[in-house]
């Protein structure tokens, strides 16, 4: 379910993003590589890993629920930060395509 997320790759700079489910080295050196220039691509870079970490751990968590090994509390936790994280994203996302169309609909 999650790694669906990982197919979208439209911004060159969350290109990265891809390589978390089945390497962690190389999106930790993607993300030091994004910090490192210091932009707002970086810093939506950073959101969108920790997004996406939160949305894998709410998901782990789940399963670790349906097997018994956790708690209804942890997994209750886990999914309510989910979907935080996923209407904050959302929000985010409204936000740049408003700013996108208020940008083309200026007159030059």
């Amino acid at each position: 379910m999650i790694n669906n997320v990982n197919s979208v790759s439209s911004l060159s700079m969350t290109r990265g993003l891809a390589a978390i489910d089945q390497d962690n080295s190389t999106a930790a050196s993607a993300a030091e590589s994004a910090a490192n220039d210091g932009g707002f691509g970086a810093v939506l870079s950073n959101v969108a890993t920790g997004a996406l970490n939160t949305l894998k751990n709410a998901e782990g968590m789940s399963f670790a629920g349906i097997k018994g090994t956790a708690t209804t509390r942890e997994v209750v936790d886990a999914v309510m930060q989910a979907q935080q994280t996923l209407q904050t994203a959302i929000a985010i996302r409204d936000k740049v395509v408003t700013a996108f169309l208020d940008v083309t609909r200026m007159q030059m």
